[in-house]
């Protein structure tokens, strides 16, 4: 998983252009669809690189070569996995936190309200949780490869995630994991 979220400036250098509201070079990118992300950024990035793209397009399909040694998208599971960095609070600070970018106004479970910041911070902002990962809790929202359902309780160390749900953006970007 990356240090920080995709940059405007790195996605811009790989695609060549810069779909994002919020304009600037460290400002994490915005207004990506899921598809665009795997198939323009994910496996472009890979190729430029010389590894394996993850992702094959077959017509609206999309395949995850989990043997690929190229860029994807976290799954659900892995990312919160990453995101709560061993901690099993809601979120890695705790209860509540300031070091998110979220509507402050509605602060989760009825703790002190937050700050409404209205727009994008740049990538590192936020205060990094204990496995040294940036704005997991939000500066946008973030990508992953499967879908929002109930994890498999019997395979705790590595759940797959629900092979059907809804879609879901989580906090944080667009974080992308090379294997």
């Amino acid at each position: 998983m990356g240090k920080y979220p995709v940059t405007q400036r790195e996605y811009q250098s790989v695609i060549g252009s810069n779909p994002s509201h919020f304009k600037g070079d460290t400002l994490p990118v915005e207004y990506v669809s899921w598809f665009d992300t795997i198939i323009t950024y994910c496996n472009k990035l890979s190729e430029r690189e010389g590894l394996s793209p993850a992702y094959t397009i077959n017509g609206s399909d999309v395949i995850w070569d989990r043997n690929a040694n190229g860029y994807r998208l976290p799954t659900e599971a892995e990312w919160e996995y990453a995101c709560r960095a061993g901690t099993a609070t809601p979120f890695n600070k705790g209860d509540n936190t300031s070091e998110a970018n979220y509507n402050g106004d509605y602060p989760y479970n009825n703790n002190i309200k937050g700050i409404l910041r209205e727009r994008t911070r740049p990538v590192g902002s936020f205060a990094l949780n204990a496995w040294g990962l940036y704005d997991m809790h939000g500066n946008v929202w973030e990508w992953c490869w499967d879908w929002y359902g109930d994890y498999d309780t019997v395979d705790l160390n590595n759940p797959k995630g629900a092979s059907s749900g809804f879609s879901v953006w989580l906090a944080g970007e667009l974080g992308i994991i090379r294997m």
